[in-house]
């Protein structure tokens, strides 16, 4: 099978790194001069011209949200209408709008890291991780499946719109949460230096990507907004009743949620 990656990124250097040794043909496409130096000796081909996957059987299209769209439009000029395409963006509705000429399938693996680039990258990104995908073509929708296996992660079948209000709650809503919160401390010049593990681990997103962060604002807005609305609602309901019982319900349903080795296992 030959693989084509658009992007080489923390999310499409892993893809590359972790498909490298399970004997695909693999073709990538990157304007970064020197990750294309780094990759050379990995990729059957690589350049930054995107032409080179007009054979690819799938193509996964890494690169910023910003610029998925123009990317899925160079990409009509270039493959075959029986390539399947994803894109690995955590906003999905916005990708949905147009009908492509090949098989789209939107993805969006749920993995990273607070770093960026492909230097950041590993081929452990995905274990455990899961991968939403939102399929048009059922056949293909299987072979996309069984790629996310291979690389460690647990595919989940979801549509555009509950996608991104689910990853507005637990992923975008908490990046702008974890930013406001170092805020709110970052003038306190005592609490910077008393702060431990907890602060550390609580506004690891505010080291999101600036262009991440910005693009996930901007096409996810209406979902982060309404997560945020939710969440002053319950910030007022526990100051007004901040009680043992209530504060036990969600300690309980915390520990549920995760094993002793910090994975999720709903």
């Amino acid at each position: 099978m030959k693989i084509g990656i658009v992007g080489l990124g923390l999310i499409g250097g892993s893809i590359l790194k972790n498909l490298s040794d399970k004997g695909y043909e693999l073709y990538a496409v990157t304007r970064n001069k020197n990750t294309l130096d780094l990759i050379s000796n990995t990729c059957k081909e690589c350049s930054n011209d995107i032409s080179i996957l007009r054979k690819c059987n799938v193509v996964f299209v890494c690169t910023p949200i910003n610029k998925i769209l123009e990317t899925l439009d160079k990409l009509e000029q270039v493959l075959s209408s029986e390539c399947i395409v994803t894109d690995v963006a955590s906003v999905k509705s916005f990708v949905t709008e147009k009908k492509r000429p090949y098989k789209f399938i939107p993805s969006h693996p749920m993995a990273g890291t607070e770093n960026s680039g492909y230097e950041a990258s590993f081929k452990e990104l995905f274990e455990g991780a899961k991968w939403v995908l939102t399929p048009y073509y059922y056949n293909e929708t299987r072979i996309l499946e069984n790629l996310i296996k291979e690389m460690g992660a647990k595919s989940i079948i979801s549509n555009a719109k509950e996608h991104d209000e689910a990853v507005a709650l637990i992923s975008h809503l908490p990046m702008y949460v974890a930013q406001c919160l170092f805020k709110t401390a970052a003038d306190n010049n005592l609490a910077l230096k008393l702060a431990s593990s907890g602060f550390r681990d609580t506004t690891r997103l505010a080291m999101t990507n600036l262009t991440l962060a910005k693009d996930m604002m901007t096409y996810n807005k209406e979902n982060i907004f309404s997560g945020l609305n939710k969440f002053l609602q319950i910030i007022n309901t526990l100051k007004d009743n901040y009680t043992e019982e209530l504060l036990n319900k969600t300690k309980i349903k915390r520990e549920k949620m995760y094993s002793n080795d910090g994975k999720n296992v709903l």
